[in-house]
């Protein structure tokens, strides 16, 4: 009987190293994206905040939506989101439209100036990223993304 719970707490504390290693490069990943989204958002309009790139990327990836769903989505709060937004409506980034379902809402999205800034600052974020995989196979990639989509939530929609 003793020799399982020796075995059990062996595999506990193989487990806890496993688990601090595995927060150690999450947070290696948190810090470099951290840090390319902050040089990103500077080749973007160095005029800006990071946080204002933060609303333009959201906008990017997800597309037309509410100031308070912005709000919501980006962990802001509305007051900041609403400034920044001026701010990137006042340079040509966004556009505030009606929204088509409610004649009271309003959608904020990307100009075109907008999402062509976008798409050409991201290359520099995109390339250092890439660079890190460039020598994967097919096979350990396609593992890679299955592990994150599954560690992220996403696996039940791709299923």
């Amino acid at each position: 009987m003793e020799h399982n719970q020796d075995h059990d707490m062996g595999k506990n504390e193989i487990r806890e190293q496993l688990e601090l290693q595995l927060g150690e490069q999450l947070h290696a990943l948190i810090s470099a994206s951290h840090a390319l989204s902050v040089r990103t958002a500077g080749r973007f309009d160095p005029s800006i905040q990071p946080a204002a790139f933060h609303i333009i990327r959201w906008l990017y990836s997800y597309g037309p939506t509410s100031a308070a769903a912005l709000a919501e989505s980006t962990a802001m709060d509305r007051s900041s989101v609403s400034r920044l937004v001026k701010q990137l409506e006042t340079l040509g980034y966004v556009n505030r439209e009606n929204s088509p379902d409610d004649g009271r809402g309003v959608l904020l999205s990307l100009t075109e100036l907008g999402h062509q800034m976008t798409i050409h600052a991201l290359k520099e974020k995109e390339t250092a990223f890439y660079e890190r995989i460039s020598n994967w196979d097919n096979d350990q990639l396609e593992a890679f993304i299955t592990m994150l989509r599954k560690f992220n939530g996403l696996d039940q929609l791709h299923a």
